[in-house]
């Protein structure tokens, strides 16, 4: 234990002098958390629609109205029709609704009232903010003007949404990229350790004392999931109290699974690092396992279940899909027990697996 209490010290001073640890655990989540409160909104908020009234009837212009109001539109009156094609293909709208000339009688007459709604088929997501926007406009406007009853007569449907009232993406983006984060502080804090030993020829000075593998693996684990912890809550005081995040879960489960979280990535880091004794190398092979597939294969951007096959495979290996997984739920729903045991499950074996995988092979490069 004075060996091992001795190293730890060691790697907590190398912490405190060393500023590029501090920035990779503090300045860097704090940027990226900028990045996808302020840089990334998947709600479409400035629509740029076009609209033009062929129906003179004053209604009509309490509908154009409703358009105008909109917060996720910007409306354009046309009255030359063509023009507002050209503005469509030239990717000045990206949608167009068109009101026929006669859309009230249709509707005074208790027949079916139709409206054109024209989208930009080249960015399919927009296309479908676009014809989703447009019509839940008209059927709020038909309800406010008390035509609903007539144009719906079999169908009412209420519309009840759980969980995420607001329909406001960052609500899941903000907690899901706490994955993302988290895996660039875990896999690069340690991915650059045992490099930078080799590399400074303080590694020659460590196989000379009396440390053993595990001191040295337990040794290098502690300090660094001392600080990754550290990041955690910063990152989580971060999205409840500056961006206002909603937080339901429980806060033991987020510093339990938080903590699984961190030593699974951190096991990658220090299996890069034994391999490679160059930070160069580590530091890009780590951030290309911690930084791409936390982002495009776990879920938090692209639904797993819309990936094709080798890619819902490949998930499968992947700590921060369960790790997406489970904080979302966390933040958004509260704590759902079999979320948090399906997923602290499969933490747990890759854990195990990756903490294994770092003992044998730092065994056989401090016996070199």
């Amino acid at each position: 234990m004075r060996i091992l209490s001795a190293f730890i010290k060691k790697e907590f001073l190398q912490i405190i002098r060393d500023p590029s640890s501090i920035m990779i655990a503090f300045i860097l989540p704090t940027l990226l958390s900028l990045i996808y409160m302020y840089g990334i909104n998947m709600d479409s908020v400035n629509i740029q629609l076009g609209l033009k009234l062929d129906d003179a009837n004053p209604q009509v212009m309490t509908l154009a109205k409703s358009f105008r109001n909109n917060n996720y539109i910007r409306t354009h009156i046309y009255d030359d029709k063509d023009a507002m094609y050209n503005d469509i293909v030239n990717s000045k709208l990206q949608g167009a609704v068109i009101i026929p000339g006669d859309f009230t009688a249709s509707l005074h007459s208790r027949r079916t009232a139709q409206v054109l709604v024209i989208t930009d088929g080249s960015e399919t997501n927009t296309a479908n903010y676009v014809q989703s926007y447009a019509s839940g406009i008209i059927y709020q406007w038909l309800e406010t003007m008390h035509y609903s009853k007539q144009q719906v007569n079999l169908i009412n449907p209420q519309l009840r949404i759980w969980y995420n009232a607001e329909l406001d993406s960052h609500y899941f983006i903000l907690p899901g990229s706490l994955a993302v984060t988290l895996s660039l502080v875990g896999i690069l804090l340690t991915a650059l350790v045992v490099a930078r030993e080799w590399e400074r020829g303080t590694m020659e000075a460590l196989l000379s004392t009396r440390l053993t593998r595990l001191q040295f693996v337990l040794g290098k684990y502690f300090a660094y999931y001392v600080l990754g912890m550290c990041s955690l809550c910063f990152n989580i005081f971060l999205c409840v109290t500056a961006f206002a995040i909603p937080f339901r879960g429980s806060h033991l489960m987020i510093f339990l699974v938080g903590s699984l979280f961190l030593l699974t990535c951190m096991g990658i880091g220090l299996l890069v690092s034994t391999i490679f004794k160059n930070q160069f190398l580590a530091s890009q092979v780590s951030l290309l396992m911690g930084f791409l597939p936390a982002l495009l294969l776990s879920g938090l951007m692209f639904p797993i279940s819309s990936m094709p096959a080798f890619f819902r495979y490949l998930t499968a290996v992947l700590p921060q899909r369960y790790f997406v997984s489970f904080i979302e739920s966390e933040f958004l729903a509260g704590t759902i027990g079999h979320i948090v045991f399906i997923n602290t499950a499969y933490l747990s074996c890759l854990c195990l697996v990756l903490s294994f995988l770092v003992y044998k092979n730092t065994w056989a490069r401090l016996e070199k």
